[in-house]
């Protein structure tokens, strides 16, 4: 199966999601996961109409991005060290996992140095998983307003990342907790703007756009053969 070919079976599946749960297709944007893609697959899902690619590492977005069409906008998708937010800083345009008061911090003075404003997701170990990086869900309601105040940084909204589990359903209790965090805090915080859930990959996208993601990150599905 060519990537073109997977694209097409991928927006089929974002299209049936949408129109199951009566939403606007354009309300979901496709973040293709490009942790083991090379340059050229990406040319490929460019050409298939992916216009958004997330990266785990900051390094391998610096080597591919100056390769791609300069329409393309990068997402960052993993784990964000603090002593890489100075590289990171202009090579994306939005930065997913920001899990940390910290981070948020060291965002908001590496983006004022080069006066600029970065957009950022706040990411919540939603299932409070060991092997997993976020704010707990209460974590994220006592820091929202002081990373809310900092000049540099603009918070979107959540991100998570559910257990693995063979059965997406089983991801949809996470997300639904996702998207009744988000509401919380837009409740609490009265000039809050959070218009964006990430959430779902490949295993279970459609279920998150079943419970109101905005941003699916998708990777296999994409590249497999």
């Amino acid at each position: 199966m060519s990537i073109v070919e997977n694209m097409k079976r991928i927006e089929e599946r974002i299209n049936r999601a949408c129109e199951r749960v009566h939403r606007d297709r354009n309300s979901v944007t496709l973040v293709i996961a490009g942790k083991y893609a090379t340059a050229d697959q990406l040319w490929d899902v460019f050409r298939a109409g992916g216009m958004v690619i997330g990266e785990n590492k900051v390094q391998d977005a610096r080597d591919k991005k100056p390769l791609l069409d300069p329409r393309v906008r990068w997402h960052m998708i993993g784990h964000l060290q603090t002593n890489k937010v100075k590289q990171a800083i202009g090579l994306f345009d939005m930065i997913h996992a920001v899990d940390s008061l910290r981070l948020a911090a060291e965002i908001n003075k590496q983006s004022g140095k080069v006066m600029r404003v970065t957009d950022c997701l706040l990411e919540v170990n939603i299932a409070g998983e060991k092997s997993k990086y976020g704010f707990k869900p209460a974590e994220v309601v006592r820091s929202f307003e002081a990373i809310a105040s900092l000049q540099n940084v603009r918070i979107l909204g959540l991100m998570c990342m559910a257990p693995y589990d063979d059965d997406p359903e089983k991801s949809r209790v996470h997300f639904r907790a996702l998207a009744d965090l988000r509401d919380e805090l837009q409740h609490r915080f009265l000039k809050a703007q959070l218009p964006h859930l990430s959430m779902g990959m490949t295993q279970d996208f459609e279920i998150a756009i079943e419970e109101g993601a905005t941003l699916i990150r998708v990777g296999r599905a994409v590249f497999a053969s």
